[in-house]
């Protein structure tokens, strides 16, 4: 009977502590806390790195596409067809590596 009594006249009281207890387990462990964000910076970087590769890719793409488009790089063509088609010339060993 005295533990309905102190709830009634603490009614306040509960519902600020219950309230700050909520909000602060949201801050910590929520779908936006603390740990979230540093979830969410880890796959920022990964996605970072990632685009960083791939942007080298691109330009790597890129280079040889115009190596081979307008201006023909007659180095880079004989390159191309003899790691590709593994071709030589009469008096060249070819060695396959693989």
């Amino acid at each position: 009977m005295k533990f309905i009594e102190v709830l009634k006249n603490k009614k306040l009281f509960l519902l600020n502590t219950f309230l700050t207890v909520y909000v602060g387990i949201n801050m910590i462990g929520g779908e936006r806390g603390l740990i979230a964000y540093f979830e969410k910076q880890k796959i920022e970087k990964k996605l970072v790195n990632n685009l960083n590769v791939l942007s080298e890719e691109l330009g790597s793409f890129e280079n040889k596409n115009k190596l081979l488009s307008s201006k023909l790089d007659l180095d880079y063509i004989d390159i191309l067809y003899r790691e590709k088609l593994k071709f030589g010339k009469k008096n060249e060993i070819v060695i396959k590596l693989r």
